[in-house]
């Protein structure tokens, strides 16, 4: 089957168009992304607004291009699908729509994916892994460890009580007058800095549960900054350093509490796989290959086109979808908040839990 994907959650617009063979492997025909990152760096982060209508001026000719890449047709389409959600509502309500009109007009069926449900299938994608395996998911607005038995059957592990790894980066980085995007230029500066010099909490260390938080460290860094401004570039170094080592010993400690509960639920994982923005940070990729090594079992990241946001997981996901007899009607609603283990709760204790962000 052939499907067309539409991507538009966030600050990437992106469409592509994707493969799904009889014997369940994928190919990518297309794969057009255009980041808006130059529109929002000159307020140090995405702005909802500006974001919505980028896609609406960009979406219909990077489709369009996606579809010359990919040279099929619109009737060779077994289904078109667009990322319904979570996101920022004005974009997902671009796509989404897009998505509606293409199917409607050429009788195709819809697919309304869940974007999270697209990052935990695409090593299916990338290289045709088996259920069950365990999701590491670490972007700007997510940070999760989920449990992905099947096609629409995830159990959530863990999840921040507050930042998202990316978002905290990325507060970091503004803190610090880092350029946006934050996250690289974190990684970039601590390389040239002193992990030890600054002593920052550990969030979350030996917790039996497998949660995330964020939130205190970044406060520690940004007192530590305050006391000894004005900061020169050694300090600024330093600062992230010290931020970094924190941020890759919590998440290890996290990670090997996460695949322990999913041992004891489901048995050995086939692989603990990472996607998100932050799985293309070097030493955060070191840090999840040594938790895997002492799990004995995989490490697998998808190729860092596929790690950020994009049209093909998108369309993959339609693909898996469709493949077990999953469409979705023009009713399908677009939604900012879209949990992605429909049994999920915030952690007990944390009244402002971004949880299902």
């Amino acid at each position: 089957m052939l499907v067309l994907g539409i991507e538009t959650t966030c600050d990437e617009t992106a469409a592509a168009v994707v493969e799904r063979r009889g014997d369940g492997s994928g190919r990518i025909l297309s794969n057009v992304v255009r980041s808006q990152t130059e529109e929002h760096a000159r307020f140090g982060g995405v702005v909802p607004e500006i974001a919505a209508r980028a896609h609406v001026d960009l979406l219909d000719g990077i489709v369009d291009r996606a579809m010359k890449d990919a040279g099929v047709s619109y009737v060779q389409l077994s289904a078109v699908a667009a990322a319904a959600g979570p996101g920022l509502i004005g974009g997902v309500i671009v796509g989404l729509t897009t998505a509606k009109a293409i199917a409607m007009v050429h009788d195709t069926p819809l697919i309304a994916v869940n974007h999270l449900e697209a990052h935990a299938l695409t090593p299916r994608l990338t290289c045709a892994l088996a259920f069950p395996y365990c999701l590491f998911l670490a972007s700007g607005g997510h940070t999760q460890i989920v449990a992905v038995i099947g096609v629409g059957n995830y159990v959530r592990l863990g999840t921040t009580v507050d930042d998202a790894m990316g978002e905290a980066f990325d507060k970091v980085a503004k803190m610090l007058s880092l350029p946006y995007p934050g996250g690289p230029q974190v990684e970039l500066a601590a390389a040239g800095g002193d992990a030890k010099r600054f002593s920052f909490p550990r969030p979350m260390l030996g917790r039996p549960d497998a949660n995330f938080s964020l939130s205190g460290l970044k406060t520690a860094v940004r007192n530590e900054a305050s006391r000894i401004t004005p900061l020169e570039p050694q300090d600024v170094a330093d600062l992230c350093a010290g931020f970094q080592a924190a941020v890759l010993e919590s998440t290890a400690d996290r990670l090997a509490v996460g695949l322990k509960l999913f041992r004891e639920q489901f048995g050995p994982p086939r692989a603990l796989v990472a996607a998100g923005g932050v799985a293309a940070n070097q030493a955060i990729r070191g840090a999840l290959q040594d938790v895997a090594a002492r799990a004995q079992t995989t490490l697998i990241i998808p190729p860092p086109a596929l790690c950020t946001d994009n049209g093909a997981m998108i369309a993959w996901a339609g693909a898996e979808r469709m493949a077990i007899g999953l469409t979705d009607t023009m009713e399908a609603a677009p939604r900012a908040r879209w949990l992605l283990d429909a049994n999920a709760r915030a952690p007990a204790g944390y009244a402002n839990s971004r949880a299902g962000y």
